[in-house]
């Protein structure tokens, strides 16, 4: 599970009084994390974009 609230501390301080190096890696790292987690919930749902893509969008044989 993505921890959303740090993502959002760190969105926060990053805007009121700046990150040191550290902070700004963990959060890429959270961001990065937070995307997958949301590209894997949509593949999981909808399937994978690349085979849709791979068929033009047509139905799988």
């Amino acid at each position: 599970m993505v921890d959303v609230k740090r993502i959002n501390e760190l969105a926060k301080k990053a805007k009121e009084q700046g990150l040191t190096e550290e902070e700004k890696l963990e959060q890429q790292k959270l961001r990065r994390a937070y995307l997958d987690a949301i590209r894997a919930n949509i593949v999981s749902q909808l399937g994978d974009p690349d085979e849709y893509k791979k068929n033009k969008g047509g139905v799988k044989s």
